[in-house]
C-alpha cells in the first residue's frame, strides 16, 4: 500500500513538474459577431499570445486581407478588427491569427450571411389559402358580393317580418 502511494505521488510530482509555470491562453480565436452581412464590421480577440499580446490576423479567405492584433486592457488579450467586404460571397471563413512571440497559431470561424442573423425580415405579401380576401383584385366581383349580402339580408329580414305580423311564409 505504501509502495504504491509513493508511485502515485512521484506521478503526480512528475506531471507537475513538466507543466509550464504559466499557462498561455484559451487557444482560440474569438470573433464577434460570429455572423455578418457583406461590409460589416468584425472584431476578434484571443489571449493564446500570452502577456506579449501582438499577433497578425488573416482574413484572406473571405476577402479582408491582413490585420493586426495589439494588446487589449484585458489581461493577456490581442484584439483587433477587419472590414467585410461588400462583394463577399455568403458561406463559413476560417479567420487566423498568429502569435508574434512564440509562433503560436489560433483560428475561429466567421459565418457571412445576406442578412445579419440580428436582423429580423418582415413577410410581405398575401397568404395563398385558397378562400379569398375581403378585398379581391376585381372590383366588380367584390362590388356583386357585397349586392348579394345585402339582398340576402333584407330578405331574410322581411321574412321574419311577416312572420312576427303572423302573415306566415
Amino acid at each position: 500500500m505504501r509502495r504504491t502511494a509513493r508511485v502515485l505521488a512521484g506521478t503526480a510530482l512528475a506531471v507537475a513538474a513538466a507543466a509550464p509555470a504559466h499557462a498561455v491562453g484559451t487557444g482560440r480565436l474569438d470573433v464577434y459577431p460570429s455572423t455578418v452581412a457583406p461590409g460589416g464590421q468584425v472584431s476578434v480577440n484571443t489571449a493564446a499570445c500570452g502577456d506579449a499580446g501582438a499577433a497578425t490576423g488573416d482574413a484572406g479567405a473571405v476577402g479582408a486581407g491582413t490585420f493586426m492584433l495589439a494588446p487589449s486592457a484585458h489581461d493577456g488579450e490581442a484584439i483587433g478588427q477587419f472590414r467585410v467586404p461588400p462583394s463577399a460571397q455568403p458561406g463559413t471563413y476560417e479567420i487566423v491569427a498568429r502569435c508574434a512571440v512564440g509562433d503560436r497559431q489560433v483560428t475561429g470561424d466567421l459565418v457571412v450571411a445576406l442578412s445579419a442573423a440580428h436582423e429580423q425580415v418582415q413577410p410581405r405579401g398575401s397568404v395563398k389559402t385558397g378562400v379569398g380576401g375581403g378585398l379581391g383584385p376585381d372590383p366588380v366581383q367584390t362590388a356583386a358580393g357585397v349586392a348579394a349580402l345585402a339582398v340576402a339580408a333584407a330578405g331574410g329580414t322581411w321574412l321574419l317580418h311577416r312572420r312576427a305580423r303572423g302573415d306566415g311564409i
